[in-house]
């Protein structure tokens, strides 16, 4: 199974004040940290190496996690450094401990799809990258994903429109060379990469039949913490 990185080094503004003295994936779920369970179902799901990039108060996570062993995962750690170098910018900085072919998964997203079937998926459209992609219909989110015919057509976390039903999941998978042109401490976000991959035609997608779950905001962890004790 290809090696996952986990974005999770922003400062988590949206749940202050829970988050000014931990960082989001220290965020208690059920009486235990998010990452917990996060690290947990990747295991299930046959993920056996994970990089965290880490940021805000990250030393609090690698204290928590330590080698994985508790897992049953090995992890290594990239720490963005002084300034924030989006998300983008973090999996650049984190290329030395990563294989050729990964996944990238941001850090407040629980989803239980089938990773292997991802990564076949991203094998069989020899692409450089490829994002999963939900039919939302604007339920859980703002959709931000047009999408027809097996292809992405528009993706666009800022100007939405109708024809956008699809949200972007939640997780990608990339080859190392997606991130070549980003210079040595440079920041981007993973959304400005995805929209510069679609613009190439170097961008593949798989639909995944799963709801996600994320804790970016309060009524995500809600629904989180019932989801888990069903």
């Amino acid at each position: 199974m290809l090696p996952i990185a986990i974005l999770a080094g922003g400062l988590a503004t949206r749940l202050r004040p829970i988050t000014d003295t931990i960082p989001k994936a220290l965020v208690e779920i059920n009486g235990e940290p998010f990452i917990a369970h996060q690290l947990r179902l990747l295991q299930s799901r046959g993920i056996r190496r994970v990089v965290l990039c880490l940021g805000y108060r990250g030393e609090m996570v690698r204290d928590l996690v330590g080698d994985g062993g508790q897992f049953g995962l090995t992890v290594d750690y990239s720490f963005d450094g002084p300034a924030l170098r989006g998300t983008a910018g973090a999996i650049h900085q984190a290329l030395p401990l990563l294989d050729d072919t990964f996944f990238v998964l941001y850090g407040d997203s629980y989803l239980t799809c089938d990773y292997a079937a991802v990564a076949e998926a991203f094998r069989q459209q020899q692409k450089t990258g490829l994002m999963t992609i939900y039919p939302n219909e604007g339920q859980w989110d703002s959709s931000n994903v047009e999408f027809a015919e097996g292809a992405i057509l528009a993706y666009d976390k800022k100007q939405r429109t109708p024809r956008m039903r699809y949200i972007d999941y939640g997780l990608g998978v990339f080859d190392r060379r997606a991130f070549a042109d980003i210079a040595p401490g440079a920041g981007m976000d993973l959304a400005a990469l995805y929209q510069q991959l679609l613009a190439e035609q170097d961008l593949a997608a798989l639909v995944v039949p799963e709801r996600f779950y994320e804790i970016g905001s309060l009524a995500g962890i809600r629904e989180l913490s019932e989801a888990l004790n069903k």
